[in-house]
Formats: structure tokens, sequence, C-alpha cells
């Protein structure tokens, strides 16, 4: 099970190298099994009973269904669609000594940016182009090894080893070919796209890691491969909201773009995308602001974005007593100044949820001299108050083009996602939860 569920991820991550295309790869499994698109500037006519989905800026969507009858509130899980790369800049082409062509490019998100050098990479996004008399999206991905960022000889930097401060315009930029290849870079993507060059009037292109995914260790214990975080978790939580029975809640599934970047977009958490939709969802089915507000006390949200594992050479970079490790459940991770927006009753909730499931659960905090990183649930909070638990599958190398995870923990997320969604839970008063 553990290996097959492995193998669907790969594919998933593969065919996922920007945003946008996770957000193609997900609408794909939605529709296979019936799901109906909604688009945000028609008019919303829903059916009980019925399948739906929605995007923004094509690069986050949310899916959900309608009971036949609705007795609690919105039961929702959030990942991201977005992971540290590099974008590449306007007028991307830069010559070299008449011998060499590089892109130019800048950092999108905080990456490991050692890790990128002496990779193969690709460019993938999408292109904004001429159409009749207006524009339209064409998704590309140049589905070959394109480019890499070569390192600098051991020979002319005999420091190298002893720490390195990576200067991202000069020492990070990619190298596409030799001067042959002088203004084909955008002709290429065109050609890719099938569309002509002349027509492209907008890109939104980023560098990926081209490595497959990979199982490894001598029992097959682990994993790796690009984009993990966050794709492992959208992946796992998707299967496991596909694969849910229906209960008298509304599940709903979010993925959204640039919690890289602090989400702050239209198509952020930050934004209004989540809010819009629960409240179109009340009033297509002819509620009140009244029975809005009422669902949205009984309402529940996991925000599932990966965590950190326990480092085999560098223990000690990790708390004292709240220490989690791969394939050993999922990671429910607290902050006392709510970068994390884990609190007694969200968690209290959420393991209640994997002790019905079965499923395993361990802690993270930071260690209380350390700046930690944050994710999308307390962000996603100041438009939408519910109760939320933030929680992830332990990883290592976060922010690497190339990360590992445990091989058993995507399984884990995927029940436990699956019962939260046949879950009911509901406000009894203020501090007390019924969860069936």
């Amino acid at each position: 099970m553990d290996m097959q569920i492995t193998e669907e991820l790969f594919t998933f991550i593969e065919k996922s190298p920007s945003p946008y295309h996770a957000v193609r790869t997900a609408v794909e499994m939605l529709t296979a099994i019936g799901y109906k698109r909604l688009e945000e500037h028609q008019a919303w006519e829903l059916d009980r009973g019925g399948r739906y989905y929605v995007t923004r800026n094509l690069s986050s969507v949310i899916a959900f269904r309608i009971p036949e009858e609705i007795r609690g509130g919105f039961h929702i899980v959030a990942s991201h669609s977005d992971s540290p790369s590099f974008k590449i800049k306007e007028n991307p082409e830069i010559a070299s000594e008449q011998k060499y062509i590089r892109l130019n490019v800048e950092k999108y998100g905080g990456m490991l940016m050692s890790a990128w050098l002496d990779r193969p990479l690709s460019a993938a996004g999408r292109l904004l182009v001429r159409n009749g008399g207006g524009v339209a999206t064409r998704l590309v991905n140049v589905d070959r090894d394109l480019l890499l960022i070569p390192n600098l000889a051991i020979h002319m930097n005999r420091e190298a080893n002893e720490g390195y401060k990576y200067n991202p315009q000069t020492d990070l930029l990619p190298l596409y070919d030799d001067f042959s290849s002088k203004d084909s870079f955008m002709q290429l993507m065109a050609e890719t796209a099938g569309v002509q060059a002349a027509d492209i009037l907008g890109s939104d292109l980023f560098l990926y890691n081209r490595m497959p995914g990979t199982v490894w260790g001598a029992a097959n214990a682990f994993i790796s491969c690009g984009r993990l975080d966050d794709l492992q978790c959208a992946f796992a939580t998707l299967k496991g909201f596909t694969a849910s029975k229906e209960t008298s809640s509304v599940p709903v599934f979010c993925m959204l773009d640039n919690e890289e970047v602090g989400s702050t977009s239209k198509q952020g958490a930050a934004s209004t995308f989540i809010r819009d939709t629960l409240r179109r969802i009340c009033i297509a089915l002819g509620n009140s602001e009244e029975t809005y507000h009422t669902m949205m006390a009984s309402s529940f949200m996991v925000s599932a974005d990966n965590a950190h594992a326990v480092h085999p050479n560098q223990p000690g970079r990790t708390d004292e007593t709240n220490r989690p490790y791969m394939n050993e459940g999922i990671v429910i991770k607290y902050s006392a100044n709510q970068k994390y927006t884990t609190d007694a009753v969200s968690a209290a909730i959420f393991k209640s949820v994997c002790q019905k499931a079965g499923v395993p659960y361990q802690t993270f905090l930071n260690r209380s001299d350390m700046a930690g990183g944050s994710t999308l649930g307390n962000i996603a909070n100041t438009q939408t108050a519910m109760n939320t638990v933030d929680i992830g599958l332990a990883q290592l190398a976060m922010h690497s083009p190339y990360e590992t995870a445990g091989a058993r923990d995507t399984g884990y997320l995927l029940r436990a996602s699956r019962t939260f969604y046949e879950s009911l839970i509901r406000c009894k008063e203020d501090g007390s939860y019924h969860i069936g």
C-alpha cells in the first residue's frame, strides 16, 4: 500500500512542476470523478449532493461537496501549491563572453540555494497570449533537461567548503546554452506551448528540479523528491477528500498559492478566496447571513504543510521534548507566538480524529532560541476565523530542490484527512465540541 501511494505521489509531483500545473493536475483528478467547474465571475447554482470546484489565478483551487442535509459546518483542509524556486525575469537572456547564454532569475521564497547547483533543471509555468480580441492562458513545461547552475571549481575557490555566501544575481544564474542559442528562449517557450512567440504578452515561469522521485533505504523507509513541501500534503489530503464518504458537514479541499512568500496575494491564504467561496455556498443554497455565522462556529480547518524531522547529523537543532521523526505519524505544530495556529482546542479535536483513524501523531515546536517558519493557517484565520490546527509530515532538507520524507507518512495523512472529512464536529458551547 505504501509503495502504491508513493508511486501515485511521484506521478502527481512530476505532473506539477509549477503551481499552475499542480492545480491542473488536481482539477483533472476531480473532473474524472464528476466534480463540476464553477467560475467566480458567474452566478453559482448548487444542488444538494453536488460536487464542485473553483480556481483563482489558475494557481489556487477549492473543491467542495454539498450534502443532502447540512447539520454541521465546513470541514476544510488547506495546503499550498507553490515551492521555493527561481522565477525567470522579463527579458531573461544574458549573453556572457560572447560564448554563453544565461537566464536572469530572482529568488522565489526562502530556499537552500546551494542545493540548486549542478542539477538538471528546466522551466515551467504559464504564458499569456493574444486570443482574438483578448488574452488566454497556456501552460508550458519544457519536459527535458534544459538548464543547469554550474558550481565554481574548488581550485578557483579554495575556501568553498568553509562557508560561502551565495549572491543570487551572480552565483545562481542558470546556463541555458552556448552563444548560438541567443534570442531563442522565449521562442522555445512558445513552440513548447504551441503558440507564436509574437503573441506572448506575459509569462510566469519558474525553474524546477528534473530529478525523479526515489524510494530508498535498506528497508525502503524513505522517499526523496522535489516539491514534497507542500505537494505531499496536497496530494494526500486530496486523496482523502475524494475517498471520503458523505456526512452532514460540508467537506472543503483547498490548495492555495504563494504560501512561500507570505500568502499576501489575491489567490493566497491572506486573500478572500476561502471566505468568498464559503459565503457563496451559503448564498447559493438560500441560507441567511445568520446561518453562515452559525456554520462557521462549527467549522474546522486543518492547515497541512510539512514539518521538520529531527536531523540525524544535527539532532541538537530540534526542541528537547518535541522531536518528530519520519514514518512516526502526523506532526502537530505549535507556536506560542502564533506562527502556527494550533491551540489546546484544535489540537484536542485533531488528536481525536487521528485516534479515530488509527493514525499516529507527534508534536513539533521550535527551540526557544531559534526563529522558526510559519504557514498558512494563522494567515487564513484573518479572513475566515475558525478553530484551526497546523499539521504536516516530517521531512528533512525542507526548501531544498530535493527533499526527503518518510515512505509511510503519506498514507497516514490520507487516512487522517479522510476520517476528518467523514467526521461531524459541532460546537455545543464556546469551548465544548461534539466529535462524531
